[in-house]
């Protein structure tokens, strides 16, 4: 594993991390991202999505499908983590987080960090990760 992974309950897992600044309030940020259905809306990679704040179902655009818990949602903390927990991909493990942080009363930055075993999954979920945030201040605008 290369050097971004880390032991996880006795498993190796990759830890991914992509963070944007985006020229809007948090709160605007958060209404976007915080939204766990529409997640699609703004992730490029994903063909359509459904769900509310416990459970979503993601359509990837290859026609995947990959079913997710949400573990949390924190509006007050503008924080929502999730795990894959089943679908068409071989993931053992998985936790994702998306934090909206303000920086200022129009800037906020979105941190999104992913942990994921089997490592072999880590570069196509960085990839897609990585665009779906680098195009979100050009969706937010």
């Amino acid at each position: 594993m290369g050097a971004g992974g880390q032991a996880f309950l006795g498993q190796l897992m990759a830890a991914l991390r992509s963070h944007v600044l985006i020229d809007a309030p948090a709160d605007a940020v958060w209404q976007v991202i915080g939204d766990p259905a529409s997640v699609a809306c703004w992730f490029p990679s994903m063909k359509s999505s459904t769900g509310d704040t416990r459970h979503r179902t993601v359509v990837l655009g290859d026609g995947s499908v990959l079913e997710e818990a949400v573990v949390t949602h924190d509006p007050a903390r503008r924080r929502l983590q999730y795990r894959v927990t089943g679908g068409a991909l071989p993931v053992t493990d998985h936790l994702g987080t998306v934090d909206v942080l303000e920086i200022d009363a129009g800037r906020s930055i979105v941190v999104y960090s992913t942990e994921i075993s089997p490592d072999s999954l880590a570069d196509a979920f960085d990839a897609a990760i990585s665009e779906a945030v680098a195009a979100l201040p050009a969706h937010l605008s």
